[in-house]
């Protein structure tokens, strides 16, 4: 089980985990119940990794996914682009099916 970061995703997260002044542990990266297609991504601080969290590291970057969200988003890679004043991390995950038309949420088969 993998999650990929670019060089971009990495220096963004250093960013924010720079930010923390030491209170998060690492990144949390998983999937929330939203949109019209069913799931839309998060992206958040960790204060601490639990006992249901997987941890991968990425050039010193740490990243966490509770493990009951790792069969919907496992082999994702994550990027960070800039486009004009917008600027957002992008999601390449080969487990989804489908997404909405605006980008903001996606579908994915039920894990077996």
């Amino acid at each position: 089980m993998t999650i990929q970061l670019t060089p971009a995703a990495q220096s963004r997260m250093r960013d924010f985990l720079a930010r923390s002044e030491g209170r998060a542990a690492a990144v949390r990266f998983g999937i929330k119940r939203t949109g019209c297609s069913g799931y839309g991504y998060t992206v958040d601080l960790a204060e601490s990794i639990g006992e249901d969290d997987r941890l991968f590291e990425t050039d010193g970057v740490r990243v966490v996914v509770d493990r009951k969200w790792l069969p919907f988003i496992d082999g994702t890679e994550i990027d960070f682009q800039r486009q004009g004043l917008n600027a957002t991390f992008v999601f390449r995950n080969p487990n989804a099916t489908g997404a909405c038309g605006c980008g903001e949420s996606f579908t994915v088969d039920a894990p077996a």
